[in-house]
């Protein structure tokens, strides 16, 4: 038996405020039947590779997220079925044995990443795109400070890598797929204009089961 799931995919850079937007917009949902999966959570899994290797791998780039599996979890719960979404630890780079369950009575699933409009089969499964469009200096600056304070790196190597792989892989692949976005959201994570039309259509689809067109630039 199918499933109507919704796949609602919020995409940016890396410090742009899209997982803020994302469990902000579904916390106040408040319904059991929303959840957020994100793309990090499909980080390769490099259980082989020693810590000194794992330090020179390009985190940005698309080869870098195992979207085949995510795209057959998709279809899974589509379909009507349950997933285990891996749990991917930010200070070892590796999968962690534990996952979580997405079961499938969700009705609405908010899939936040850097690279999701990137990538044709994910585009494909998604029934609304959004597009959170912050500076890049701000991106930057909330990067920094949550590399640093939440997962144990250094500021030396939080620029580093932002010089190396971080904008170089926005301007290449993040900041292009913006042109696949129903709606482009400014300002990031705390855009409340932007929360509470989301949240609308959200609490619209949950009445009504069916996706309608929407297509809003602000």
């Amino acid at each position: 038996m199918g499933s109507d799931l919704i796949v609602i995919a919020v995409a940016g850079a890396s410090g742009s405020g899209k997982s803020l937007l994302s469990h902000t917009i579904v916390d106040e949902l408040g319904s059991e039947y929303v959840t957020v999966i994100t793309e990090d959570s499909y980080y390769k899994d490099h259980s082989n590779m020693s810590f000194e290797e794992l330090q020179h791998l390009n985190y940005d780039h698309p080869n870098a997220f195992d979207h085949d599996l995510l795209v057959s979890h998709l279809q899974a719960l589509k379909a009507g079925k349950s997933i285990e979404v891996p749990i991917y630890d930010y200070a070892t780079h590796r999968r962690i044995e534990k996952a979580r369950a997405v079961t499938s009575s969700q009705r609405i699933v908010v899939l936040e990443g850097i690279l999701l409009l990137n990538d044709a089969q994910l585009r494909e499964l998604t029934d609304i795109k959004i597009f959170v469009d912050t500076p890049m200096d701000i991106s930057f600056i909330r990067r920094l400070k949550r590399d640093v304070l939440e997962r144990g790196r250094t500021m030396e190597s939080v620029i580093t890598q932002y010089e190396n792989t971080v904008r170089p892989m926005f301007l290449k692949f993040i900041e292009p797929s913006k042109r696949y976005a129903d709606i482009i959201v400014p300002h990031g994570g705390k855009n409340r204009i932007a929360i509470e039309m989301i949240q609308a259509k959200m609490r619209d689809l949950l009445q009504t089961g069916a996706v309608k067109p929407l297509k809003v630039v602000g």
